[in-house]
């Protein structure tokens, strides 16, 4: 059934909205108190008071009553790498005696490791293991997820992962929202310019022709690729028709939230040593400032400074870059609790970046990230009468139930 009426919903948290929420206005999260969503086909048709009743024929749909809940737009998850093959267990052992990210690499670690991995994976091996990372992706209130490629640096594994994507896309409840980030690192053999003109020849036309991925993104840092290679990259790839999204300023400043703003990119992620200059630009621009705190916290590293980006007008956007190396992590509960805790983010903010704004990261806030008329009937019901219990019961799962536009399912965890 793609009818639903959820009526008494003791604090209805619409998160009005059909543009990207910056500065002060992440705090306003448009809340009705006893309210009611009424959702026809898939689509929402009423979001009011539940003292109305603006249904004809009510029993062709499942009324659910939602007393002593809250009810959120469905969270979205706008940065992952959740198809991949192999784990990286031993190097977190590293990490925790003293040995650092770009270190591991450095020896033929990190990234390497997992390429090798996933492409000696087949594709149905890297589809079963997805899958069950989107069921437990799902059970957290996640409905719409972005994955990247990148752990195949060649043409065949990097299409492999794409394709798993798609056809997971067709199959899971979770929408998929599938970005190239073949730029993830420099394959052996090649240096920084001859592996962008082999993705811009070789891959990316292959990418347009399929429909396998609308966003393209690159790993902007010093030792992987430059400043400038990214801004001719993601410049050349947008004239292909792509959107564009930038791995920047994670470990060391480049001036990458700087480019992302310059070229309109969707979104800026990590952001760790982002500058005065970067967060200003990010600001005045339509890019969000997408924050990463669980790879913070799992690299010990100092987290981004998403209270500086706020007050100074950013739209702040919150995800949790799950991925088998730097955040073996697809907690959205712990990502509110370090963002409220660590980052100095309120509640509210923390509910905004995880729904308008992270849709507004992939281009998708006109049809998702709120509980408005026309949008997608996304929806997850809290087991507690107030959102505020989302970072207050510490990294601990606080929905009941999803509800996806085509599907739902009960959470009894």
């Amino acid at each position: 059934m793609n009818n639903y009426i959820i009526k008494n919903i003791t604090q209805l948290v619409t998160c009005s909205g059909f543009s990207a929420k910056h500065g002060q206005a992440m705090s306003d999260l448009g809340i009705i108190e006893n309210g009611m969503v009424i959702i026809t086909g898939g689509i929402i048709s009423y979001v009011g008071a539940s003292s109305e009743f603006p249904v004809e024929n009510p029993e062709n749909y499942e009324i659910i009553d939602a007393t002593g809940k809250a009810v959120l737009p469905g969270f979205i998850d706008s940065h992952t790498h959740f198809v991949f093959g192999g784990y990286r267990e031993e190097e977190f052992s590293w990490r925790m005696h003293g040995d650092s990210y770009m270190s591991i690499m450095q020896r033929g670690g990190g990234i390497y490791n997992t390429v090798r991995a996933t492409q000696a994976a087949s594709f149905e091996e890297l589809k079963a293991a997805a899958k069950s990372r989107l069921d437990k992706m799902l059970a957290m209130g996640v409905t719409t997820v972005e994955g990247k490629s990148g752990y195949g640096l060649d043409k065949e594994t990097e299409l492999k992962q794409l394709r798993v994507m798609q056809a997971l896309n067709a199959e899971h409840p979770i929408d998929i929202v599938s970005t190239y980030l073949g730029a993830h690192a420099v394959p052996k053999g090649y240096s920084e310019s001859a592996y962008i003109d082999f993705m811009l020849k070789e891959v990316l036309p292959i990418i347009k022709e399929e429909g396998l991925a609308e966003n393209c993104d690159i790993f902007c840092e010093k030792g992987v690729f430059s400043t400038e290679l990214s801004k001719y990259f993601l410049l050349e790839a947008k004239k292909m028709g792509f959107q564009l999204k930038i791995h920047a300023d994670e470990i060391v400043n480049t001036g990458g939230a700087e480019l992302a703003a310059e070229i309109q990119a969707l979104s800026a992620d990590h952001l760790l040593q982002a500058s005065e200059k970067g967060i200003s630009a990010l600001a005045q621009s339509n890019t969000v400032a997408t924050l990463l705190p669980c790879t913070a916290f799992s690299l010990k590293e100092e987290y981004a400074q998403g209270r500086q980006m706020i007050d100074a007008g950013c739209a702040v956007a919150l995800a949790t870059d799950y991925n088998p190396g730097s955040c073996f992590s697809s907690s959205i509960p712990l990502t509110i609790a370090l963002a409220c805790i660590y980052m100095k983010l309120s509640p509210e903010e923390a509910v905004t970046a995880l729904t308008i704004n992270a849709a507004a990261a992939l281009g998708k806030e006109k049809s998702i990230g709120s509980i408005d008329v026309g949008k997608k009937g996304d929806i997850i019901i809290l087991e507690y009468p107030s959102y505020k219990f989302l970072p207050y019961h510490v990294s601990m799962n606080c929905v009941s139930r999803t509800i996806k536009s085509q599907w739902h399912a009960d959470d009894t965890d």
